[in-house]
């Protein structure tokens, strides 16, 4: 009886693992977009920003203010002295 019970759980696990393989699915790939390097130069006045967000570093991507336009986005550097002046007025914009 004792080699049945046996027989019976061996059984059990292994359809479970079968099962797990059958379902298994490949996760799909996610692109990167992220800044991976920054600028510390201004952006000139006339460009109209239209709202920023702080991306944290987390590899591939560096520490940055993303700042954004109609068409475009800037990364630049969170640390030079301009971008707490451009900051001003701005909404932050949510991932």
């Amino acid at each position: 009886m004792h080699l049945c019970w046996k027989l019976a759980l061996m059984m059990m696990v292994l359809v479970c693992v079968t099962e797990q393989q059958v379902n298994y699915r490949r996760p799909t790939r996610v692109g990167v977009t992220c800044c991976k390097e920054v600028s510390r130069g201004r952006i000139p006045p006339e460009v109209k920003l239209i709202g920023y967000r702080h991306q944290n570093a987390l590899s591939p991507c560096v520490d940055a203010i993303v700042f954004y336009t109609e068409k475009d986005k800037y990364c630049s550097d969170p640390t030079a002295r301009w971008i707490q002046f451009r900051l001003k007025g701005l909404k932050e914009i949510e991932d």
